[in-house]
């Protein structure tokens, strides 16, 4: 799950990370009374949309007035933001941050992510601040320096302060520094993030560490135990069909194709959207109804898959091992009857009580294409489709 950045510093804030002072806005007129609240010479009006490179698509703009303030929030305020991150179809802006200007001396970039090769928890930091760490790492990889942390002592001040050395840090602040990511470890942890990011972290003219960006997404499987961060979830930032997905416990990704796929087990899925491209197709979704998937759940998936109006063709793929094969067509008939269904459908179903599966399909007086393998179903949607 996503938050928006000033979410994001106010949480940081409660673990001792410096940010500058600032207040979200959701119109011009809010904008304009939060840039006199703050009351300095120099304000940021700034975007609010889950996705990085705000900047380059004009979504940060630096006000050195009252009058500049209400322009860009009138600018910002509605616009489609189109950035790396949102693809072609960009993102509207609903709110803004309005924060304090800051006399920047130099930017730093400092991440946390969980290393997969070692099981543990990754500080990155780099002295390259404000760039993409993509960018960094591909140009010149020698200025990226990471600690791996050990799960049972945490972050170290030892390691804090070797990354703030390693980055140059100003000798003077590297005490500052290693407090600012000993707490950006401590937030990281306790919240179950699965990122956090601060680019740039700056040192400022007055001597402080602080983040001038944030960036915290969480592990979705932890959020049971922190209400506290679902009530920050911005639904108008997400995939509709994604939200109703969520609701039924499905994993639902929304893609750009045109064959909508129902298939039990996260493998079995990524491979049937890998056999669909294969045979020439584009697949419109990643959908795993789970191993214990009710036929009401099956009905809802069916029916997400057909909410999406560039569908042109389905293709059902179901291995029964836990998941019987009647369960599912069960679900497909009932949802199929409920949608009046009238695009292709073709059905590969196997396992556990498949000849059960396939005589409810075959009496259920709809139109459906049986399938006897993987590969046999996606080249017959392929071809339906097109």
């Amino acid at each position: 799950m996503n938050i928006h950045e000033y979410q994001g510093k106010e949480i940081l804030k409660q673990y001792g990370v410096k940010v500058p002072e600032g207040r979200v806005a959701f119109t011009v007129d809010e904008a304009v009374e939060a840039a006199k609240e703050l009351g300095t010479q120099v304000v940021v009006v700034k975007a609010q949309i889950h996705a990085g490179g705000r900047g380059k698509a004009g979504g940060v703009k630096v006000a050195k007035n009252l009058d500049e303030v209400r322009t860009y929030a009138n600018e910002i305020l509605g616009k489609v933001l189109v950035t790396h991150q949102t693809g072609p179809e960009g993102k509207e802006v609903k709110r803004l941050l309005i924060e304090q200007g800051c006399d920047i001396k130099k930017e730093y970039y400092v991440g946390l992510v969980v290393d997969r090769a070692t099981g543990r928890v990754t500080m990155m930091a780099s002295e390259e601040g404000g760039t993409e760490i993509e960018e960094v790492a591909a140009r010149t990889p020698e200025k990226i320096f990471k600690e791996t942390i050990d799960p049972v002592t945490g972050l170290t001040p030892f390691q804090a302060r070797r990354l703030a050395f390693a980055i140059n840090i100003p000798k003077e602040l590297v005490n500052k520094a290693a407090k600012f990511m000993m707490g950006l470890y401590q937030a990281f942890v306790e919240k179950d993030c699965s990122i956090a990011e601060i680019n740039p972290l700056v040192v400022t003219g007055d001597g402080e560490v602080m983040a001038l960006d944030a960036k915290l997404n969480f592990d979705s499987n932890a959020l049971f135990r922190h209400p506290e961060i679902m009530e920050l979830r911005d639904l108008s930032e997400e995939d509709e069909k994604e939200i109703e997905a969520s609701k039924y416990d499905l994993s639902y990704i929304a893609l750009d194709g045109n064959i909508g796929c129902m298939v039990n087990g996260a493998g079995l899925a990524m491979a049937t959207m890998d056999i669909i491209k294969y045979y020439g197709g584009d697949p419109a979704n990643f959908l795993d109804v789970g191993g214990g998937a009710t036929e009401e759940k099956v009905t809802e998936a069916f029916k997400i898959i057909l909410s999406d109006e560039k569908v042109k063709g389905i293709f059902v793929n179901i291995f029964g091992g836990i998941m019987k094969c009647d369960i599912i067509a069960n679900g497909v008939v009932a949802a199929a009857k409920q949608v009046k269904l009238d695009r292709p459908l073709v059905v590969r179903l196997e396992g556990t009580n498949v000849e059960l599966g396939k005589k409810i399909l075959n009496e259920s007086g709809l139109n459906i294409v049986a399938a006897e393998s993987m590969a046999d179903g996606a080249e017959k949607i392929v071809s339906l489709v097109k």
